[in-house]
């Protein structure tokens, strides 16, 4: 069954859209959802003066505010209805994947299987709720004490402007949450990671062009944009070749005979991804260093106490505590969403269950050490390289002002969401020929 759906996608190409309804309406609705997001970076706060806000968001921005901006595909420097983006619901899923590792009461309802799931969902989504709110609070009284040359970006401050930022910005977030949600059941590939990866693409042309704004004027040297270019691709062609390396472990079925016949015997392999975790350690990792410094970056006006304006230079771009810390979370995500996803114990009790074994290893306990120890050696490796493409670049790039978009983390975001988006079109076409095939049989059937 296996080789014959390999053979059958390797004759599969994209031409087959056309007669796949399902798929293209699936298309349809993901495009849609997409810039129905996009249309919403660009409408502005109540009560905000833009062009004030453009000319104080130029002068701080920088360091983890640029992060933020990235992921909120632009919408936090034009501080629009979806200037949170979805990071508070990716932060809120952080906390209660740690609660389900270290709190027994949301690890049983863990066990409790789709009811459980559901449980931990709404958990999370008024989590994101308090989040955000807190977020949106900490950005209105962010914004009232930040003045640029031209005065001070809210036009009138007080507590209805605070009330409006927090319900705009909860609601956004809110919304966002939602639409993610809406685009992976009824569209194509995991809604989340689309509404930043779309984020991420639209504005790379404009950073592009500036780029090659900064050669033309001379800030930057013409050998640098094609060393920084090539680095670009060097780190796409990296990216591409560890998303698919598998480590392949074999499991080998034994001989039954039931009657005069001899069943099984046969071998196949257990696949261990060296990157399990995927793009989730930055996102997780950026996320939480976002969430205490949310206004920390407005204070650098004076605004803020001292220790606030200390914490924004630190965290700055190409600074070593951030590079430091941002490290040290991307390691220890990778590490616990690998734990996350697969449970070496699980795995081992199902090939018992199921017969199989690893040649050489004792089913049981054994198998699943066994398994802890090689899944432990390749997410180092995993580890190492998503601490290296999303931290080297940023050392190369950290004294020149080159556009965040170009960074190790964005290109890991936008190559793995690609990859993963066309796997998903693959596999409905695949389903979309199979239904095909059995219909035909069955039609042949009949006139048979």
């Amino acid at each position: 069954m296996a080789s014959a759906a390999e053979q059958l996608a390797a004759h599969m190409n994209f031409g087959q859209l056309g007669k796949a309804t399902e798929l293209k309406k699936r298309l349809w609705f993901t495009l849609g959802a997409l810039i129905i997001y996009r249309l919403g970076t660009y409408i502005p706060l109540p009560g905000i003066d833009p062009n004030i806000l453009k000319d104080i968001f130029q002068n701080q921005a920088g360091g983890l505010l640029a992060v933020f901006d990235m992921f909120a595909g632009g919408a936090f420097g034009r501080m629009t209805i979806f200037a949170l983006g979805i990071m508070p619901y990716i932060s809120a899923a952080i906390i209660m994947q740690l609660l389900t590792s270290v709190s027994p009461y949301f690890e049983q309802m863990k066990k409790e299987g789709e009811p459980g799931r559901k449980k931990i969902n709404q958990y999370t989504r008024y989590g994101t709720v308090l989040l955000a709110a807190l977020q949106g609070y900490g950005i209105s009284v962010g914004l009232e004490g930040t003045a640029g040359s031209q005065g001070s970006a809210v036009i009138d401050p007080g507590l209805f402007f605070r009330l409006t930022t927090v319900i705009t910005l909860v609601g956004g977030t809110m919304f966002l949450m939602w639409l993610g949600e809406q685009i992976t059941a009824r569209g194509v590939g995991n809604g989340i990671s689309l509404i930043i990866f779309s984020g991420i693409v639209a504005n790379l042309p404009s950073a592009l062009a500036g780029t090659l704004e900064l050669g033309r004027t001379g800030a930057l040297s013409a050998g640098f944009i094609v060393f920084l270019l090539l680095m670009a691709v060097a780190v796409i062609a990296v990216i591409v070749f560890v998303e698919r390396a598998q480590r392949r472990l074999v499991v080998q079925y034994p001989k039954r005979q039931v009657g005069n016949k001899m069943f099984g015997g046969d071998s196949s392999h257990l696949p261990l991804k060296i990157n399990t975790a995927g793009v989730i350690p930055p996102i997780f990792a950026s996320s939480l260093l976002l969430l205490p410094i949310t206004v920390a970056g407005f204070s650098a006006a004076g605004q803020g106490p001292e220790w606030l304006a200390g914490v924004t230079a630190n965290l700055g771009r190409g600074q070593p505590v951030y590079l430091g810390l941002y490290a040290l979370l991307i390691a220890f995500f990778a590490f616990f969403y690998t734990s996350v996803v697969f449970n070496p114990s699980e795995t081992a009790d199902n090939l018992k269950q199921n017969g199989g074994f690893i040649p050489g290893i004792r089913p049981g306990k054994n198998t699943a050490d066994y398994l802890d120890f090689v899944l432990t050696r390749i997410t180092v490796l995993g580890a190492i390289y998503l601490v290296s493409i999303s931290i080297l670049p940023e050392l190369l790039i950290s004294n020149y002002a080159v556009p965040f978009y170009f960074g190790g983390t964005s290109l890991l975001i936008v190559v793995t969401v690609t990859m993963d988006t066309v796997a998903q079109v693959q596999s409905h076409l695949l389903a979309h020929q199979y239904e095909g095939l059995i219909k035909k049989s069955r039609l042949r059937g009949r006139r048979g």
